[in-house]
């Protein structure tokens, strides 16, 4: 058949790929259509018209529902089924479908050309008029509740009413008089607000269209598209796909069901999933009945299993994405009705990114390009200590990872009001809706005690990498009392309780967490990572126990070694005041060469960790002034010594050399080079630990690959009096000393502006240079970070002065172009010359993928915190695959 017209389309005619045009929903059922998978007939609306819907003021384009018309003939044709005919009816759905996948945010309409005439065509159609009444009663429901605005509860109160009257649990029990009277009564309800029953097929399916159009712009769609950043250009607006109904509902050897190509939660590789026998449309999403794992679909009918399993292993390959695939059986046949990429576990997404290429259906590049840095940080999460847990209070299904503590609440908006308020919460229900999109980013897990792995909160947690357990059914929950009670025990709002979305236990209370168990295709996925990325990743470390995560998580060196914390510790606070406070130089490096001893030890510990990779030992750089006592308590303090008649001498020297080194803006005052330059002896001192460290480990047949950096350097002149005057003489002591040399590399941390502008001349003298972006951040805005945080960064945030806060994500405009400057000023005089990052940015992703795309290949590597090491790894080889034009166009929303 050719054309339909300007906004309608047929699955046969339609381009799978135009996603932006047809929707993702209805690319689904092209592309399987194409695939010679049994499809169930349809046409699709295009955005198209959905977006000249908005523009016209919420009014279907003109000549719409004309293309629909010749539409409904070409499904009534290629059925054998006419839209109205009493005896013979086509009934169709009315579904949504945006370019990008957002789970039950939008609407869809079953069953629409359903009446009290058409309803006696399907009952001689399936021979069953139970099923028929049951499809007729599901209509009314949702046609009132989606297109008429009828409050669900008015439905679901005379649902609950007829079970108990004829005695009956589940929905498909209710006989068929029962059926038949929760017809006429929600019939009723609709003459009784409307005047009429909406029996007009025609009028339904307009409605509808109508309906499924208004979705797009519901609170929770819009909310939903905000918090994923799905803007304009990547969706516009929705399309609706219009289906021949199959019904799942036709008798006991038909189903609905859905089911993903791998295991969601592992990885492994086999059919994972659910179905309900004698059910409809989102029976098994919304967790209203508990449903049947598919492995039971292989004993109770091999055949349509088989069958299942081969067409979704076919989509897989096609789309080279685990899917996530909606099917109907009817009278013992399949029908596919959606497939869409699959969201999964970070775990789950590692291993079959990594199987996927073993097998072979999957490069590399898409393996690496297709998990999100967000899946790297979710698969650190804290897991429970079984050891401290106690006994479970119930257990659900583990539907999203993480363990998580937090107060119980039980509606969403409640979530939201609490969260603002500083709690952390859990959102505790019986089943999640659409509805409550915006509890689930205001809460820290969800709990629900129905539904399964593929029910809607379990979707959408694992989608925001939100904890969740679901399907908890001993959890009975009463939103009257704000209460969940398991047995005797009573969880009223505001209780703690913890959940583990690994295990799906709940348990009562805080929980105390321990370190995930990563499995072995995290450390491969990094390494494929790796082995295509142009930058390296090092890590920012102060102890030996930051070492030994760096190095597990495949850091390749430490970018970053503070030592100010090897002053700070017991024993060596006093000598290192003793230090400042002396004016004796003899006395001062006397005290030193102590302290130094004390130092190596800690070098050589994280020194023989890092064995084989580079160290950057950075200098010693904060204002001297925070290693002495309080300047108020010390006044305090001599002034009531004072009153009291009994002067303390060592107090008011104290106190007097505390005035003396106070400054106005210490952080732009006496600190880094600028001490090292004024005590000499402090720098003498670190070198000669530093030295004698990597030393004593060459005597043990160690290779130590040592780097030392000078911090706060503005002036070229500063690092040669540092590296002429106290690095080289020093090294040169050492080395007599020991009897034998070290090679190592001397550099400098560039944080302030005037080192970048100068940066050709600094180049000249040292072996590398390291950006400290946060304090050439500081620098830069003349932001203090220590106070714009609590001071003024919400406000500038809130009115959109600034796009995010610099501190967090390197600043594009200024600092990243920079950092640019400097790099270039550097290479054109020394192109060899190694240069990283090393300040907070380094393991930020979206500041790798900033100065990925403004400094390139100028950077040698980012230096990151231990626990951001991962994901620095997998953002610089993805960014790295982009630079080389090696990247494959995957979207993964």
């Amino acid at each position: 058949m050719g054309s339909l017209g300007k906004y309608v389309l047929t699955f046969e005619e339609a381009d799978p790929d135009d996603v932006k045009l047809i929707g993702g929903k209805a690319s689904s059922l092209v592309l399987m259509t194409r695939l010679g998978l049994p499809v169930p007939p349809g046409i699709i609306i295009t955005t198209k018209a959905c977006r000249e819907y908005y523009d016209k003021g919420e009014k279907l384009p003109e000549g719409l529902m004309d293309e629909v018309a010749r539409g409904i003939k070409y499904l009534e044709e290629k059925t054998g089924y006419k839209l109205g005919d009493p005896d013979n009816p086509l009934l169709v759905s009315v579904r949504s479908g945006a370019a990008v996948s957002m789970p039950g945010m939008m609407d869809t309409v079953l069953n629409v050309g359903l009446n009290d005439r058409t309803v006696h065509g399907l009952a001689k159609r399936i021979n069953n008029e139970h099923g028929a009444y049951d499809a007729y009663r599901r209509f009314l429901a949702m046609f009132g509740r989606i297109v008429l605005g009828i409050p669900e509860e008015e439905f679901n109160k005379p649902l609950e009413e007829i079970k108990r009257k004829y005695g009956v649990k589940e929905d498909p029990e209710i006989p068929l008089e029962g059926l038949k009277e929760l017809v006429e009564i929600y019939k009723q309800i609709y003459i009784k607000r409307f005047g009429k029953v909406f029996d007009d097929p025609w009028e339904q399916l307009r409605l509808s269209i109508e309906a499924v159009f208004k979705s797009w712009n519901s609170p929770r769609a819009r909310f939903y598209r905000e918090a994923n950043k799905i803007t304009p250009d990547i969706a516009d607006c929705t399309a609706a796909a219009i289906v021949t109904m199959v019904f799942g509902n036709a008798d006991w050897r038909s189903a609905t069901g859905v089911v993903f190509s791998r295991d969601p939660a592992t990885g492994e590789n086999k059919l994972y999933g659910e179905y309900l026998p004698y059910a409809q449309g989102e029976d098994v999403v919304a967790g209203i009945r508990t449903p049947k794992p598919v492995e039971k679909l292989k004993e109770e009918m091999p055949e349509v299993y088989e069958q299942l399993y081969n067409g979704v292993k076919l989509i897989e390959r096609t789309k080279k994405e685990v899917q996530d695939v909606e099917f109907t059986i009817e009278k013992g046949k399949l029908w596919f009705l959606q497939t869409r990429n699959a969201k999964m576990n970070p775990l789950a997404v590692l291993k079959t990114r990594v199987d996927m290429y073993k097998e072979g259906l999957i490069t590399k590049e898409e393996a690496i390009m297709g998990v999100k840095p967000e899946y790297i940080l979710q698969m650190l999460y804290p897991r429970i200590d079984e050891s401290k847990a106690g006994k479970p209070l119930t257990k659900g299904i583990p539907a999203s990872p993480g363990a998580v503590s937090g107060q119980a609440v039980f509606d969403p908006d409640r979530a939201v009001e609490w969260s603002k308020a500083g709690k952390q919460v859990i959102l505790v229900r019986e089943e999640t809706k659409p509805d409550d999109v915006h509890g689930f980013y205001a809460s820290v897990g969800v709990l629900t005690s129905r539904g399964g792995a593929t029910s809607h909160a379990a979707v959408v947690a694992r989608a925001i990498g939100r904890p969740a357990v679901v399907g908890a059914e001993a959890l009975q929950i009463d939103y009257g009392t704000r209460t969940a009670r398991v047995g005797d025990v009573v969880i009223k709002e505001g209780d703690w309780i913890t959940i583990d979305g690994f295990t799906g236990n709940v348990y009562v209370g805080k929980v105390p967490t321990i370190e995930p168990k990563l499995p072995p295709e995290f450390f491969e996925f990094l390494d494929m990572a790796d082995s295509v990325s142009v930058f390296e990743v090092r890590a920012n470390a102060d102890t030996p126990d930051d070492a030994t995560i760096a190095r597990r998580f495949g850091a390749k060196g430490i970018g970053l070694l503070r030592t100010e914390r090897m002053f700070r510790a017991p024993g060596r606070l006093e000598l290192f005041r003793k230090v400042i406070l002396s004016d004796n130089p003899s006395e001062r490096k006397e005290l030193l060469d102590q302290l130094a001893e004390m130092m190596k030890k800690d070098f050589i510990e994280i020194f023989e960790i890092m064995e084989g990779y580079p160290i950057t030992v950075r200098l010693f750089d904060p204002p001297l002034h925070e290693f002495l006592p309080n300047f108020e308590e010390l006044v305090t303090e001599v002034t009531r010594a004072r009153t009291l008649g009994k002067p303390d001498p060592e107090k008011e020297k104290l106190l007097a050399r505390v005035k003396a080194l106070m400054e106005a803006n210490p952080m732009m005052g006496h600190r880094g080079v600028r001490v090292g330059i004024t005590y000499p002896e402090i720098y003498a001192a670190q070198v000669k630990a530093i030295l004698s460290a990597a030393l004593e480990l060459k005597r043990k047949g160690k290779h130590i690959e040592l780097q030392i950096m000078i911090p706060q350097v503005a002036e070229v002149r500063e690092l040669e009096i540092i590296i002429n005057n106290v690095v080289k003489p020093t090294a040169e002591e050492v080395f007599k000393a020991y009897g034998d040399r070290i090679d190592f590399k001397i550099g400098t941390m560039m944080e302030t502006v005037r080192s970048c502008l100068t940066a050709d001349k600094i180049a000249k003298v040292v072996d590398f240079m390291s950006f400290g972006t946060n304090d050439l951040t500081q620098a830069v805005f003349s932001f203090s970070r220590d106070d714009v945080e609590n001071k003024f960064m919400s406000k500038y945030l809130e009115l959109g002065i600034l796009p995010y806060d610099p501190f967090v994500t390197i600043d594009e405009d200024g600092v990243a172009k920079l950092m640019k400057i400097a790099i270039d000023a550097a290479r054109s005089v020394k192109p060899d010359i190694e240069i990283g990052i090393c300040g907070e940015h380094g393991g930020d992703p979206d500041s790798i993928k900033i100065l990925a795309k403004v400094v390139g290949r100028g950077l040698n590597y980012f230096s990151a915190s231990p626990y951001r090491v991962p994901v620095a790894r997998l953002v610089a080889a993805q960014e790295s695959l982009k630079i080389l034009g090696r990247a494959p166009k995957i979207h993964i929303y």
